[in-house]
């Protein structure tokens, strides 16, 4: 996919330029139609890697402006993790500072971009459905499911993060702001997400790893069903058996391997990143370290210690490729991510190549075959506080192996399972998410929150506010999130 990027750019820097300020409904260049691209399957094709795209993001190193840059998930750990008890920035000064304390504004240019560029990628696939038709008639189920999968990721991001959005299913004229800027209950939201995978599901095979696939569709939708007010656990459990059943996943014997050997065989699904190469590169894993300054800022994703206890506790061989302390320099209240060092980063300072660093290849991984072990868990645990099912124990103790972890495992508890996704899957954006499932978002956050001094509203903490820009845009139409 990294090759075609440069063929879909060409479409898309034409095709998708906006015409105005109005980020939900990207309009065409008046001097080029959508019409006059999409005229033939390449056209198509090439409208499908411009989706993937705007998943990738512009890396901040090589476009600077603080403002409505479209950094497609490259600023996904701010949104996420760093608003856990996971992380945080090493600085108080700026507007990413803001996050980690939950004082994140309606103005917040990374959450505005994060908004942006997730309806960016629907928008994107939106205009591929519209003119599906003129792709070859053996390649149209394909096209179609590939860019729901990527609308429905888009809008399950969304709503996890926002709450209640508007829900655009298909190009819309910008003067109809009631169907642009109306919020519509996340239930009906999610119900636009399931039958999107589950079409993907149908339709997609698995003979990609940087594109949609249907093991992809099917872990992404086990996580939908899950998250939902009512979980569907027997829906995610099928699901998730039906992935291991399959036998195209399997982990990594070392750990080390799932994140410097790009799209081996427990990824499932990885936005991928080129490095020394600024139209392909990112710069979220540069900006992970302090001490050794790889990034342009003062270091994001820093530890908390009470992560740092659960390495120690459980980490296993998992601890000394997720996180480190330089060698030493730092204590235990101050050990950073080691899990995405960029490319030219050496664990000493000053002896580092900037240019390398800040132009990384490392992949975003959206999806491996470990989560899907321990969602297939979670499902069968369906609620209750513990399992003893030999299934779920077998997944959890496969992961538990992995990590050099190997006495028997006879019963899983919440409490097990959700430390076990901590470490397991620490710096990959998960934690938010899966502290919401549980049920355990504002029992653990306000005890974090008490013990860092930060000010803690569950009000404003359980979802990110609306943009005021888009808030401006509608003329109060598009409604702000409790606690904004």
């Amino acid at each position: 996919m990294k090759k075609l990027k440069y063929i879909a750019l060409a479409i898309v820097a034409t095709t998708f330029t906006s015409c105005g300020d109005d980020f939900l409904n990207p309009l065409p260049d008046t001097a080029v139609s959508v019409e006059s691209f999409f005229a033939s399957d390449d056209d198509i094709l090439a409208g499908i890697y411009g989706v993937y795209d705007a998943l990738q993001g512009t890396n901040e190193s090589t476009e600077t402006n603080i403002g409505r840059a479209n950094r497609g998930v490259q600023f996904e750990h701010l949104l996420t993790e760093h608003r856990t008890d996971n992380t945080r920035n090493a600085t108080l000064e700026g507007s990413k500072s803001d996050f980690h304390r939950y004082v994140v504004e309606a103005v917040n240019v990374e959450s505005e971009d994060f908004y942006q560029s997730m309806y960016e990628v629907i928008f994107r696939a939106n205009n591929i459905l519209t003119y599906i038709g003129v792709a070859d008639q053996s390649n149209q189920a394909r096209y179609t499911a590939e860019a729901k999968f990527l609308r429905a990721y888009a809008y399950f991001k969304l709503v996890r993060l926002y709450g209640d959005v508007p829900l655009v299913t298909e190009p819309i004229d910008p003067t109809n702001e009631a169907a642009l800027f109306t919020r519509i209950a996340a239930a009906e939201v999610y119900g636009q997400i399931i039958a999107d995978l589950q079409e993907a599901v149908d339709v997609l095979d698995n003979s990609h790893k940087s594109r949609a696939s249907k093991a992809a569709a099917q872990g992404i939708l086990a996580k939908v069903y899950l998250s939902q007010a009512t979980p569907n656990y027997s829906g995610a459990e099928i699901l998730c058996e039906d992935i291991i059943a399959s036998g195209g996943y399997s982990l990594m014997s070392n750990y080390n391997d799932v994140f410097y050997s790009e799209l081996n065989n427990e990824i499932i699904f990885a936005i991928q990143y080129q490095a020394s190469n600024a139209e392909e590169s990112q710069g979220f894993s540069a900006e992970f370290t302090s001490f050794v300054r790889a990034g342009r800022e003062d270091g994001q994703n820093i530890v908390n210690e009470n992560l740092y206890n659960d390495f120690v506790a459980i980490g296993g061989n998992r601890t000394a490729v997720s996180i480190t302390d330089i060698n030493g320099e730092l204590d235990n209240t101050e050990n950073e991510v080691a899990k995405f060092f960029p490319e030219g980063t050496v664990i000493a300072p000053g002896n580092i190549d900037y240019g390398v660093g800040r132009n990384a290849g490392n992949d975003y991984i959206a999806l491996r075959y470990a989560d899907v072990l321990l969602l297939h868990v979670e499902a069968t645990m369906a609620g209750a506080p513990a399992t003893v099912d030999p299934d779920a124990l077998a997944s959890f103790q496969a992961v538990r192996n992995r990590a050099g972890l190997t006495t028997a495992v006879t019963s899983v508890t919440k409490d097990d399972l959700m430390t076990e996704r901590r470490v397991e899957l620490a710096f990959e954006n998960q934690r938010y998410f899966d502290l919401k499932r549980f049920g355990e978002f504002e029992n653990v956050l306000s005890a974090h929150a008490d013990e860092m001094g930060y000010v803690w509203d569950i009000n404003n903490a359980r979802f990110l506010p609306i943009p005021q820009r888009e808030i401006n845009l509608s003329g109060g139409l598009l409604t702000q999130n409790l606690g904004y």
